[in-house]
């Protein structure tokens, strides 16, 4: 749904190019309002163009072996969406869902080209946001092959509290690369030892040392690192 409400300067594409610029993507931008829940595109979708979140966020996401939904990241104001599409590549290879109402501006794959060429500080930028989400796509990729997964969850647990916003246990599931099952459990053990609360779907990290520690550690108390399966 379009929406004509942007301040031309929050968004990464206004933030990094010339002020002059900004007057030919009032021209050639479209603004749009997602629902919570509603896709801003979707896994296998016809690449067109790139989003530049202005409000709300948003869960990046893939199907994972053909079957099972793998959370890459959670997007914020000021990110980009979409970008996984360019590159010569056709479908977009990844599905962005809203989490709550937001806002993004978009523009096509033309006018990305053009402001690119015309706006050196914006490419610069742009090489440097691939580089750095390249940076933690490996870190992730080696947190899934070497982390068990009761450090993942606790890692999952402590970026989404950084997060305005309430994720379910199965989106925390999601992005920890295991099953709500284990996330379940392990809610259970945390809140026994009082390391986390739960209301409904609030968690409240009231120990975040401890919960760090299974990450590091293993666990409070818990000599070495036994293994749990995903």
């Amino acid at each position: 749904m379009q929406n004509s409400t942007c301040d031309l300067s929050t968004c990464f594409l206004c933030r990094h190019c010339m002020p002059e610029w900004k007057e030919v993507i009032a021209l050639k931008k479209t603004t749009l309002t997602v629902k919570k829940g509603k896709p801003v595109f979707s896994e296998g979708e016809k690449v067109t163009g790139i989003f530049f979140l202005y409000a709300g966020y948003v869960k990046v996401h893939k199907l994972w072996l053909g079957q099972k939904d793998l959370i890459l990241r959670f997007a914020a104001p000021g990110d980009i969406l979409g970008h996984r599409g360019l590159g010569g590549i056709d479908y977009y290879p990844v599905t962005a869902t809203a989490l709550e109402d937001s806002r993004l501006c978009y523009i096509s794959n033309d006018f990305l080209d053009a402001s690119l060429k015309a706006n050196p500080t914006l490419t610069y930028q742009l090489m440097h946001f691939y580089a750095a989400e390249l940076q933690r796509a490996e870190q992730r990729m080696r947190d899934m092959v070497h982390m068990e997964v009761k450090g993942r969850v606790a890692g999952a647990l402590l970026e989404i509290a950084a997060l305005p916003l309430t994720v379910t246990r199965q989106d925390i599931a999601s992005y920890a690369g295991t099953t709500y099952e284990t996330v379940f459990k392990f809610f259970t053990e945390l809140t026994n030892e009082k390391i986390i609360s739960t209301s409904g779907k609030d968690i409240r990290i009231n120990d975040p040392v401890r919960l760090k520690s299974y990450i590091t550690e293993g666990g409070p108390g818990i000599p070495g690192r036994d293994r749990d399966a995903a």
